[in-house]
């Protein structure tokens, strides 16, 4: 019974990685010029690169106010991947409505970026059609949401209520009340 079982899993396995070498293509290695955010880099030769079946918090620009752990989420994919050579994986459509290419990124020892980000709690899954790697994505989203990991159990940091002044209407009462003239002390001035 254990033979027939060790078979079917090799059975499994072999039409997985079929599948895989069919699907999806791998760049040769390829150097990362830019990080924008926690989900969009620029590469050499390539152009912009959006991490294929994640979400990252957004970051703020201009006047717009970045999510929670946006800026972390960046600053985690430039210590992983900045001014290094990684390969690009391609699992579907290969733009995104932003003209973007879309796909996997992976280092050069072997580690999937998109499902690190995932784990660590600083992105999502957001894939909506079945990719190749969505149920590693999930491990790694459930994962982070057992751990309590970034976005999914720790409370951003939140600026002190100090940063902005307090409008009129918003303060509490004073406790003095005006006296009325009548009661009012009257004091003399001396004429010289």
């Amino acid at each position: 019974m254990q033979i027939l079982i060790a078979l079917a899993a090799a059975a499994v396995a072999a039409v997985h990685t079929s599948s895989f070498a069919a699907r999806v293509t791998r760049s040769d290695p390829v150097l990362v010029r830019s990080v924008t955010d926690g989900d969009t880099i620029d590469v050499a030769t390539v152009g912009r690169v959006r991490l294929l079946g994640i979400d990252a918090p957004e970051i703020g620009r201009g006047y717009d106010t970045s999510a929670p752990f946006g800026r972390e989420a960046r600053e985690r994919l430039a210590q992983l991947i900045l001014h290094r050579w990684v390969r690009l994986e391609q699992d579907g459509a290969a733009l995104d409505v932003y003209s973007r290419h879309l796909a996997y990124v992976v280092t050069e020892d072997g580690v999937c970026v998109n499902a690190t980000l995932v784990r660590e709690g600083l992105a999502r899954v957001s894939a909506r059609l079945p990719l190749i790697r969505l149920q590693e994505l999930q491990r790694a989203e459930a994962e982070a949401q057992a751990f309590r990991r970034g976005m999914w159990g720790s409370t951003p940091q939140i600026p002190a209520p100090s940063y902005t002044r307090r409008s009129k209407a918003s303060r509490p009462p004073t406790s003095r009340t005006k006296t009325p003239a009548s009661k009012r002390r009257k004091t003399r001035t001396k004429k010289p």
